[in-house]
C-alpha cells in the first residue's frame, strides 16, 4: 500500500489527510486550530478500513483535546501523537510523499511541482498576492519537511487548473505595462476543487471530459464559479485575488473599484481598512451580519428584510454568472454544486437555476430536496442540461495529483 499525507496549512491552522492512494480511501484526517493562540484545538479522525465491496468494518472514531499549540512546528508534534496514540501507526502507513496546497501560483505554475528551495522561494515572492495565504502554505512546507525528511514534498497549487484561461479571460482592460509590471491578471482559484468535480462529474455521467461544457459552482464560505469546456478552465469568476466573483460568507465579491475611491476620499478609510472592509465585513456578514448561509435562511424564513435582501443579491449574483458563462461556453452540458453550501443547500440551487429555463435547465424539486452523501442528480429526466451535486474532495485530488507527478 502506497500512503499520501495532504497538507493544508493555514495562518492558524493544520489540515492535514493521510490517504491509500491506491485504493482512494482516507485512513485518517485531522485538524489543529488555533495555532499561536493561547490555547490550541486538535481533532483527528480514524477512518474504518474496506472490506472488498468498500464497506466499512467500523464506525469512523474522533478525539479531541486542548492544548498550547504555539507554532506550525508543534502543530506537527501535536499530529504525529494524533497518529501514534489513535492510529493508523505511520510506521505501518509511511507516506511516499508528502501533497502541500499552496494557495497562489501565480502564472508560474499550472502543474503539481516537486518542491525544492527555488520553489519555496518562488511561493514566498508570490505572496505579495496572497498574502493571508502563501506564507502560512509555506510555514507549513518547512514544518512537514522537518518532519518527514527524504521523501518527495509536492505543491499543488489552487491556481493551477485555471493557467489553461485565454488571454480574453484572464486580461484586466488597465494600463498593459503597469499590469505586466506588477503580476496584474486573473487567476482564478478553487482549481483544486474545480477540476475534481468536473473529473467527478464526467465519470459518473459515463461520459467523455472532452465532450462536456459544465459549470461548476463552488459555494462555501469562499465561493466562485468556473466554466469548463473539455476539461479546461475557460473562465472563472475570482480574479487577482479570491476577492472576486460571487457574494461570499465575509467577501463582497464584485465591486465597481471607484467606491474604494469614494470611500476613502469620503469615509477616510486606509488601504489597510478597505481591505478588512472587503475581506472580513462583507458579502453575507456585511448585508445580513451573518456569514452562514444557514443563519440567512432562518432569517429569510422569519421575515427578517436584511436576511431577505442578502439572500436575493446572493442569488441575483450566481444567476448572473451562470447566464454569462452559459454564453461564453454557447451552451452547457452539466451544471454542478459542492461545497458547504452548494453540497447542502437545496433553496439555493434551486432559486439559482430558477431562470435558466430557457438554456435547457429543469430542476426535480424533489430530487433536489432529498439529502444523500455521494453525487446525485436533481434534474429532471426531460432536462437536456444534467444537474449534479457532487461532494468536493481536495484532499484525494491533492493526493492524485501527488502520485501522478511521482
Amino acid at each position: 500500500m502506497s500512503a499520501i499525507l495532504v497538507i493544508n496549512s493555514g495562518s492558524s491552522s493544520l489540515k492535514y489527510s493521510l490517504l491509500d492512494i491506491e485504493r482512494e480511501h482516507e485512513l485518517a484526517s485531522g485538524l489543529i486550530e488555533r495555532i499561536g493562540q493561547n490555547t490550541g484545538a486538535a481533532s483527528h479522525t480514524v477512518r474504518p478500513e474496506t472490506d472488498a465491496d468498500a464497506v466499512p468494518t467500523m464506525l469512523d472514531a474522533t478525539y479531541s483535546d486542548e492544548r498550547s499549540i504555539p507554532d506550525h512546528h508543534a502543530a506537527f508534534a501535536v499530529m504525529l501523537e494524533q497518529f501514534a496514540e489513535h492510529g493508523p501507526s505511520l510506521a505501518e502507513h509511511p507516506p511516499v510523499a508528502v501533497g502541500h496546497r499552496v494557495v497562489h501560483g501565480g502564472a508560474r505554475f499550472f502543474a503539481p511541482t516537486l518542491i525544492d528551495a527555488d520553489v519555496e522561494r518562488q511561493i514566498e515572492e508570490l505572496s505579495v498576492l496572497a498574502p493571508l495565504h502563501n506564507p502560512a502554505n509555506l510555514a507549513g512546507i518547512l514544518a512537514a519537511q522537518a518532519v518527514f525528511r527524504g521523501v518527495p514534498h509536492v505543491a499543488v497549487f489552487d491556481t493551477a487548473f485555471h493557467q489553461t484561461l485565454p488571454a480574453a479571460a484572464y486580461t484586466y482592460a488597465i494600463d498593459a505595462e503597469l499590469a505586466k509590471q506588477h503580476r496584474v491578471r486573473r487567476y482564478g482559484f478553487h482549481g483544486t476543487s474545480h477540476q475534481f468535480v468536473s473529473e467527478s462529474a464526467a465519470a459518473y455521467l459515463g461520459r467523455d471530459l472532452g465532450d462536456l461544457r459544465q459549470l461548476v459552482f463552488h459555494l462555501g464560505n469562499g465561493a466562485s464559479v468556473t466554466a469548463i469546456d473539455g476539461g479546461r478552465s475557460v473562465e472563472t469568476s475570482m480574479g487577482l485575488t479570491p476577492l472576486e466573483g460571487l457574494v461570499m460568507g465575509t467577501r463582497s465579491g464584485d465591486l465597481d473599484p471607484a467606491a474604494l475611491v469614494h470611500l476613502s476620499r469620503r469615509a477616510g478609510l486606509s488601504i489597510n481598512e478597505l481591505d478588512a472592509l472587503l475581506n472580513t465585513r462583507s458579502g453575507l456578514q456585511g448585508l445580513a451580519g451573518r456569514s452562514d448561509m444557514r443563519d440567512i435562511l432562518a432569517g429569510v424564513d422569519a421575515g427578517e428584510e436584511a436576511a431577505t435582501l442578502a439572500f436575493d443579491v446572493y442569488v441575483h449574483r450566481l444567476r448572473a454568472y451562470a447566464g454569462a458563462y452559459i454564453a461564453q461556453l454557447g451552451g452547457v452540458d452539466v451544471i454542478s454544486f459542492t461545497a458547504g453550501v452548494g453540497e447542502n443547500a437545496a433553496r439555493v440551487r434551486a432559486e439559482a437555476l430558477a431562470t435558466l429555463g430557457f438554456a435547457g435547465v429543469e430542476v426535480d424539486q424533489a430530487r433536489n430536496a432529498e439529502r444523500g452523501r455521494g453525487i446525485r442528480r436533481i434534474s429532471t429526466d426531460a432536462s437536456t442540461v444534467t444537474v449534479l451535486v457532487v461532494p468536493t474532495n481536495e484532499e484525494l485530488q491533492i493526493a492524485r495529483q501527488t502520485a501522478d507527478m511521482l
